[in-house]
C-alpha cells in the first residue's frame, strides 16, 4: 500500500477525520463539524526525516511511516511499561530498530504519550493496523466529545 492509497482508505473509513500538511507529514485529524481549530490528532504519515526525528530511515525511497495513537493502555498492553518522555531532539530508550520495515513498534519520539507506529505497512500487518487504527478512532472520539 503506498502512500496515498492509505491516506484514501483512511478517510473512506474513519468518518470526520480530515487530513492536513503539518510538520512535513500528512496530519489526520478528527473534527467532524469544524469546531475545533485543529482537532484531535488521530493519525499522522511521515515521508521524510525531520531536523529531529531521523530514527526511521525515512530518506530510503519509497519508505515512509504511519504513527497511530493508541493511547496509554493500548500501548501499555503491547509494549509494557510507557518510557519516559525524550530530552529535545532525542528520541526513546527503546531497544527497537526504528527502522524496520512492517513491524509495529513503540514511536521512536512519542511513544512515551502512547503512539505506536508501522514503517510500510503491509499486507501481513493489515488486521492490526485496522486494530490500530479502530482504537485511537475511539480515542479521538471520547476526547471530542469531552471537548464539546
Amino acid at each position: 500500500m503506498n502512500v496515498d492509497q492509505l491516506e484514501k482508505w483512511i478517510l473512506d473509513n474513519y468518518q470526520g477525520v480530515t487530513v492536513k500538511d503539518a510538520y512535513r507529514e500528512r496530519s489526520f485529524f478528527y473534527n467532524p463539524d469544524g469546531s475545533l481549530p485543529k482537532g484531535i490528532y488521530f493519525a499522522t504519515i511521515k515521508e521524510s526525516d525531520g531536523p529531529h526525528d531521523k530514527s526511521s530511515n525515512l530518506v530510503r525511497e519509497g519508505i515512509y511511516r504511519l504513527s497511530i495513537g493508541v493511547g496509554k493502555k493500548q500501548y501499555q498492553q503491547l509494549f509494557g511499561d510507557v518510557p519516559k518522555r525524550p530530552a529535545k531532539g532525542e528520541i526513546v530508550n527503546l531497544d527497537f530498530d526504528f527502522s524496520a520495515l512492517g513491524t509495529c513498534m513503540p514511536h521512536p519520539i512519542y511513544a512515551w504519550m502512547g503512539w505506536v507506529c508501522i514503517n510500510n505497512p503491509n499486507i501481513q500487518n493489515a488486521d492490526l493496523l485496522k486494530n490500530l487504527l479502530d482504537i485511537s478512532y475511539q480515542n479521538v472520539l471520547m476526547k471530542f466529545a469531552k471537548k464539546k
